[in-house]
């Protein structure tokens, strides 16, 4: 029954999100409880407090550019233009290009590309966003990035990794640049 009851969850999700969602049914046959669990610690990106919604969702694609420029990152994307972030700004945070974003987008995708360096410039950012947004914003950036790198992780780790793909943004479809993408 569990096993029916997850299938149907990660079914309607892939449909949804135009997703293969084949190493989470791959978990589950192997394990229901490690998907549960697995969900369970994906979760920890919904936390979201006192950023505003565009930088959260760069946070979140920069931090899954980090670990992989394929389906993960268009869900990221896809997600965040669902969420009503301008397709222009998605673009200019796949690209890495600043100058194009609002400052606030701009100052959380550079957080993020530092901390998962672990550049030492990044503190310098972190007390930005602390001035800018406060120590919950912070966390949420945390969150983001945390949350951003569990799922290609796991697909890599289980062999469901692919190499870089094309990302359609706002009905464009673009190369992804993978040299920008290697945070790490």
């Amino acid at each position: 029954m569990l096993r029916w009851f997850l299938r149907r969850r990660i079914a309607a999700f892939a449909r949804t999100w135009n997703y293969d969602a084949s190493y989470v049914n791959e978990m589950i046959d192997a394990d229901p409880a490690a998907v549960i669990a697995f969900l369970r610690a994906a979760r920890i990106g919904l936390y979201h407090k006192d950023i505003p919604p565009a930088a959260h969702h760069a946070a979140k694609i920069v931090g899954v550019m980090a670990e992989d420029c394929g389906p993960c990152t268009q869900l990221a994307i896809s997600m965040a233009e669902r969420a009503g972030v301008d397709p222009a700004v998605l673009r200019a945070v796949v690209a890495r290009d600043f100058a194009a974003m609002p400052y606030e987008v701009a100052l959380a995708a550079r957080f993020v590309e530092l901390s998962v360096r672990h550049a030492p410039e990044a503190d310098d950012v972190r007390e930005e966003v602390v001035r800018l947004w406060g120590r919950r914003a912070l966390i949420s950036l945390a969150f983001a990035i945390t949350a951003a790198r569990i799922f290609p992780t796991v697909k890599y780790a289980l062999g469901h990794g692919h190499a870089c793909t094309r990302l359609t943004i706002g009905g464009e479809t673009r190369p992804v640049l993978r040299e920008l993408t290697r945070a790490a």
